[in-house]
Formats: structure tokens, sequence, C-alpha cells
């Protein structure tokens, strides 16, 4: 009689991860499957959503279980883009919550099945309110979708459940297309990063979309600007008395054509120990990247990201530089 031995615990974690990759893989594939069914049942919900949105009305979210779950979420996802969207509890709907309908709302159900008893008990008031009603289920031929005005189908293979039993691949094909009816309203109704974030005041997202260029830079009379013919001793004399990285080089209208940092000199002066004496238009790097003072501070981001610069010179709408902002002024404003 053999002895069980139990296995390493390198092979558990082995084990583990193997049956983790398989619960996304399963997961990923019910998503690409759901995404090829999609129809011009989809597109003509986003038409009614954005009908009801511009007549005043509003959209509500209900279903039961783990569906209620996900389209709490969704509805929180659709009132932070602009659209204002409640959850109605299909359990306490009859008994007075149905008072949160108006004649135009439309009603977005979520029930796998298309037969859960609470849901299919709602339909006929809400046809008598006049509500519009969408509905995302995994069957097509149940009463949800039969009574409903648009049908979207989410159905899923099997659950990624081993025992296919839990709600796994059925509840993110659910999430996932209602991210995609939201952002894709999201893009019909025009909502911009302004608007998001006026929804949005708090936190990094807020800070990061409500700061403007001018609140993090650097002013004009904090940076040094110079000339073409002055020289890189002057440069240096100026920065070091702003305590600036960069100086802005310009033209003879004042208009921005060249940037000098410390790092130029650093790397010029291995070249030339007598570079101090060199004009400013013969070693700045000219058509510098620059940033216009009226856009958002998120753009500053993006920028030095973008191009791993330290220094970025802010403009005016006749490319006369106004300010300056240093990559430590990100994380001064808690951009980074």
């Amino acid at each position: 009689m053999g002895m069980h031995r139990p296995r390493s615990s390198a092979a558990r974690l082995k084990g583990h991860i193997t049956k983790g990759r398989r619960v996304l893989q399963l997961e990923a594939a019910a998503l690409s499957a759901v995404q090829r069914r999609l129809d011009k049942t989809f597109a003509q919900a986003i038409e009614a959503m954005q009908e009801v949105i511009q007549s005043g009305r509003k959209i509500i979210v209900t279903g039961i279980g783990k569906s209620g779950q996900v389209g709490a979420k969704i509805a929180a996802t659709l009132s932070s883009t602009g659209a204002p969207s409640v959850v109605l509890d299909a359990v306490n709907a009859s008994h007075g919550d149905l008072g949160m309908i108006s004649n135009g709302d439309l009603i977005l159900i979520l029930s796998y099945s298309g037969e859960t008893e609470e849901v299919a008990r709602l339909i006929p008031s809400l046809k008598r309110i006049g509500a519009r009603i969408v509905a995302l289920t995994g069957n097509p031929k149940s009463t949800l979708a039969r009574e409903a005005e648009l049908h979207i189908d989410v159905h899923v293979t099997r659950e990624a459940c081993p025992l296919n039993l839990a709600p796994t691949a059925s509840s993110t094909a659910m999430l996932a297309v209602g991210d995609a009816l939201a952002m894709v309203l999201l893009e019909a109704r025009g909502f911009n990063k302004e608007d998001f974030a006026t929804f949005h005041p708090g936190g990094n997202i807020g800070r990061n979309l409500l700061l403007k260029v001018e609140d993090l830079m650097r002013t004009k009379e904090q940076m040094a600007i110079l000339a073409g013919t002055a020289t890189v001793n002057e440069a240096l004399a100026l920065l070091a008395k702003n305590r600036a990285g960069a100086a802005a080089i310009v033209d003879s209208r004042g208009q921005l054509m060249g940037i000098y940092t410390h790092g130029d000199f650093t790397r010029g002066y291995q070249k030339d120990v007598n570079i101090g004496q060199s004009r400013l238009a013969d070693v700045m790097t000219a058509r510098p990247i620059t940033v216009r003072v009226d856009k958002l501070a998120v753009e500053v981001l993006n920028l030095f990201e973008a191009n791993r610069i330290d220094d970025l010179v802010v403009v005016d709408r006749q490319h006369r530089p106004v300010g300056l902002v240093d990559a430590q002024d990100l994380a001064r404003f808690k951009l980074i």
C-alpha cells in the first residue's frame, strides 16, 4: 500500500498559477465571443440612451444578486461620465421604489437568465409608467429579452467557475458590455476631459484634470529669458539668480526660438571648456517642446512622460514664453 505524499510547496504554487491563468483565459474567451456578437442592437441602445439624456431624463439600472452588483458599478460609471443614472433595488421596487421612475426614463435591466422573478414582475409596471427597457441577458429567448425594447446578448459558453455555477465569465461579460455602453455613450455625447473633471473634483483624478498649466508653472518673473545674442555665461548667471534649470531664448519679437538647460551646459563644457563665451543661438535646442498656458496640467504630465524632458517652456498664443514647468514641480503638485 503506497503512502500519499503531499505535493511540495513549489508544486502547489505552480498549480495555483495554472488555475488562475485558466480562469482568466476562460473569461477572456467569453469576452471575445460577446465582442463578436455585438450588433446593431448595441448601437440602437446607445441612441436610446443618448435620446433619454438629451431629453432631461435618466437611466435606471437594476438587477438581482451578482447582476445587481454589476449594475451598480455600471450606474456609477454612467453617472461619473455625465449620464444621470441611479440604481433601482428590484426587490423593493414593488414596494414604493418605482416612484423614482418617470415616463421617458430608460431602464437597463441585467439578468443573465432573463427569467429572474423579481425582475420579470417589474416589466408590466415599467411599461405602464412609459419607461424604455434595455435588457442584458444570456438568453435571447427569455421573457425579459422578449419584453424589452432592446436586448443585448451577453451569453457565455461556460462560467470560469470549475463547477460551472458561480457567476464569473457571465458577470464579467455584463460588466464589460456595461463599460462599452458607457464609453460609447460618452463619445457620442462629446464628453471631454473638462466635463470629466467636473464630476471628479476630489482626489488625483480631479487634481490632474482641473489644474491648469498656469496654476503650476513658474512665472515669467521667475524664469530666465534671453536673446539669442546673449552668451552662455550670461544665461548661467541668470539661471543661478532665478534658481531655474532652463533658459528660454527669444527672437527680436519676443517669440520663443530655443531653450538652453544646465544639462546642455554640462554636455557642452565636456567638449569645449570655453563654451561660456558662445552665443546662445549657436548652442541652444531650437524649436523646443512647449505647452500653451491655457491648457490643462495633465497635458504637461503627458509631455514630460512622452519626451523624457526635465523642463517645459509655457507659451501664450503668440508663442511668447510666459512661464516654465520643471519636472520637480509635478511632485510638488502631486501630479506624479
